[in-house]
């Protein structure tokens, strides 16, 4: 995995969500990590082919994403992962990943993105990769969601 490979989605979620809920986030540190799905987390799951395959995966601890969704939403609360919920997440997903591999197609690399699934901890256990690169995108007053890809 080279660590340049994060880099468009990076970009793109920067730009989704300036776009979409007004907030500029910050990055924490890139790192390689092991792969674990967390209890009280919505996992968006994207894989990729093309010049580059493997899988895109969000993690979000799920009061983020209700906050997240609510300011997609206009502001309204939202409390509970429902389907409306998990849909407008799991779009959250689709524009990031969309706008990344758009970002590398412009930079020669021939990719598609399969559509996003919203899943919890419980069925994620079927994940064969054990190592994924890794980076936090931090937003002032919502949280953090973490950025994992395991492309090659």
């Amino acid at each position: 995995m080279k660590a340049e490979v994060i880099n468009p989605f990076l970009e793109s979620a920067r730009n989704v969500f300036e776009q979409l809920i007004q907030i500029s986030p910050s990055t924490g540190s890139l790192g390689v990590k092991n792969v674990e799905y967390i209890a009280d987390h919505v996992w968006i799951v994207i894989g990729m082919t093309g010049q580059l395959s493997g899988n895109i995966v969000f993690g979000i601890q799920e009061s983020v994403a209700l906050k997240i969704v609510s300011a997609m939403m206009g502001g309204f609360v939202i409390t509970e992962m429902d389907e409306m919920s998990k849909s407008a997440i799991s779009e959250l997903g689709n524009m990031i990943s969309g706008n990344a591999s758009t970002i590398l197609s412009n930079q020669g690399v021939v990719v598609d993105i399969t559509p996003p699934q919203v899943m919890n901890s419980e069925y994620l256990s079927s994940f064969t990769a054990t190592k994924a690169l890794s980076i936090p995108l931090l937003m002032d007053g919502i949280g953090e969601m973490d950025i994992q890809v395991m492309i090659s």
